[in-house]
């Protein structure tokens, strides 16, 4: 059913690109938005279980945010470089 809507698309448009550069960042998002919910959910949680902790654990959560958010990045930068002919 899928591959049949996508082959009627690609017959009345010419071209799967637009279909392409879509799937590359709307996937390229969902993995970083998954990633950034859990680790600033686990480090709020562990900074209510040790307030005490809360020093060490911070630096790490935003380590661990920049790192998950430069996927994201590569995603929308991918989204620029597929090509759209």
């Amino acid at each position: 059913m899928l591959a049949t809507l996508i082959g009627i698309f690609a017959e009345l448009n010419g071209s799967l690109a637009p279909i392409g550069k879509g799937l590359v960042y709307g996937l390229g998002a969902i993995g970083p938005g998954i990633g950034i919910g859990i680790i600033f959910g686990k480090a709020i949680e562990a900074m209510a279980r040790q307030p005490e902790a809360a020093g060490l654990v911070r630096p790490v959560m935003f380590l661990g945010f920049a790192l998950v958010e430069a996927l994201a990045l590569f995603g929308f930068v991918l989204f620029f470089i597929v090509p759209s002919n």
